[in-house]
């Protein structure tokens, strides 16, 4: 059995205008994150742990933000495309762990969704998928608001 690790980070910024999407659902807030897909910054994360720990690459590699066919994209299809991918070199998902910096909304309330929503996604159940938020005590630009970083790691293993 060969077993890997992966570590992803991903953050956006915050604006008027646009949904809030994180951990595959939409969060009720003022403010969205900006980005070419849907730019659920939790789902980046995850892809690019996942991607990191089978050796290829990120996300931005493998769906560019440069590319039409990924604007709007949801970051749900972008994850079922990184287990797929992860999938033909032979590796399944183990378990994943991701952490989200912001200091509103509170998360807490939602997390058992975002793990109900994620663990189909990658094949998974819940239990194998953990989802914390923290703040940053209002310190730095996810402190102020200004935008939403997290934080993943992945274990993949080949049977």
């Amino acid at each position: 059995m060969s077993i890997r690790i992966g570590f992803g980070f991903d953050v956006h910024r915050l604006v008027e205008g646009r949904p809030l999407w994180l951990g595959g659902i939409l969060i009720d807030s003022p403010k969205g994150l900006l980005g070419h897909s849907d730019a659920d910054v939790l789902i980046h994360a995850l892809c690019d742990a996942l991607l990191g720990a089978a050796s290829m690459r990120d996300i931005g590699y493998h769906f560019p933000d440069t590319s039409p066919e990924f604007l709007g994209i949801s970051s749900k299809e972008l994850l079922r495309r990184t287990v797929s991918l992860i999938s033909e070199k032979g590796y399944r998902v183990s378990n994943v762990d991701a952490t989200l910096c912001l200091e509103e909304p509170k998360l807490s309330p939602r997390i058992a969704e975002m793990q109900a929503v994620l663990a189909p996604l990658l094949r998974v159940s819940p239990s194998d998928v953990s989802v914390k938020a923290t703040t940053t005590e209002r310190l730095g630009y996810t402190g102020r608001g200004e935008g939403i970083a997290a934080y993943a790691v992945a274990l993949i293993v080949k049977d």
